[in-house]
């Protein structure tokens, strides 16, 4: 029953990094994609961002359910980037919202879009923030006499958190950029996105190495966790194959293809840092670290969860579909032409 957990809830991760990031990264992509970039985010994400957000939901609850003591160690520890991570989610919404709906010219126009793209900023960053805390090894609950900022703002104020903070919004930019060419309607905007594309996909690369060195520079081996991981390396070595097949998308392009192959590198990129951490969830300062393992329910609460997340799928998925299938129709045959 366990693995069958894991599974669901490493699906629920992927599917969340990919499609919210996507409406997350439209965010920050349209402060690069100028005025026009506006309306073609707009209507790429008015019939389904909101949608996206049942995949995180679902994460947490089986977090909460499945793991409680991670949950709750999350919750209390990290409690000041998850209320900035809901705060941006909250802000993003609203703001997109009356910026789609407000018709008027009021002159308020211009703050929904600014409040728009900073959330669409911070909300990924302290994402990354938070998971980073989670692994950098700095959480500690038992140590009642450490202080306020040494026991709930130290284990994410540090450098390598922020860089993984950066890598989360890069990333979220570069799903978004590729996802955003098959919303186009001329060669001159599908050739924007395909250049902001690859910008993004340097800057993205970029990032991950930063990752590695500001780990070093706060004392997590990672690249050492890395290399001595053969899942690791063979998830990178996919990363990068990838690569070729995007860019020759990006010149004969087949929507579908492009999209699913971004989607591809980005699974890669979460089971490449699955396959380091597994089966810790949360690496402690005093070395005893929550593992899916030593944190799980009773197998009654299991058993009760897993019956709870068939059904339930049994409705979300069909409506997912169906959803996709009504607002984002197929087309895939676009050229892109400069």
């Amino acid at each position: 029953m366990l693995q069958i957990i894991i599974l669901i809830l490493g699906v629920a991760f992927v599917l969340y990094t990919i499609l919210g990031g996507a409406d997350f990264g439209a965010g920050i992509v349209e402060t690069f994609a100028g005025r026009k970039g506006e309306k073609i985010i707009s209507k790429a994400l008015a019939p389904v961002w909101e949608a996206n957000h049942v995949w995180l939901i679902l994460a947490i609850v089986i977090l909460f359910t499945a793991f409680p003591l991670v949950y709750s160690t999350i919750s209390v520890v990290l409690h000041i980037p998850l209320m900035i991570v809901l705060i941006g989610i909250v802000l993003r919404g609203s703001f997109f919202t009356f910026r789609h709906y407000d018709i008027g010219h009021s002159g308020t126009h211009k703050y929904y879009t600014a409040v728009f793209k900073v959330s669409s900023f911070i909300t990924p960053v302290f994402l990354g923030v938070t998971l980073g805390a989670m692994i950098l090894g700095r959480v500690d609950l038992s140590d009642t006499s450490e202080s306020f900022y040494e026991q709930f703002v130290a284990p994410w104020f540090n450098w390598f958190c922020f860089a993984m903070g950066l890598f989360s919004a890069l990333l979220f930019g570069y799903i978004a950029s590729i996802f955003l060419i098959g919303e186009t309607l001329t060669p001159i905007e599908r050739f924007r996105y395909v250049r902001l594309s690859r910008v993004f996909m340097l800057l993205t690369f970029v990032a991950s190495a930063l990752v590695f060195v500001a780990a070093e520079w706060d004392g997590l081996h990672l690249f050492n966790d890395f290399f001595n991981s053969t899942a690791s390396i063979v998830a990178f070595a996919i990363v990068l194959l990838l690569v070729p097949a995007i860019f020759y998308l990006f010149n004969h392009p087949n929507i579908l293809f492009l999209r699913l192959a971004i989607g591809l590198q980005v699974a890669m990129v979460i089971v490449g840092w699955f396959a380091i951490q597994y089966p810790v969830l949360v690496v402690e300062k005093s070395g005893e670290h929550l593992t899916f393992y030593n944190t799980q329910a009773p197998p009654a609460t299991q058993y009760q969860l897993l019956i709870a997340l068939f059904v339930g799928l049994l409705f979300v998925i069909p409506a997912f579909f169906f959803l996709f299938r009504v607002f984002k129709p197929g087309d895939d045959q676009k050229p892109v032409n400069p």
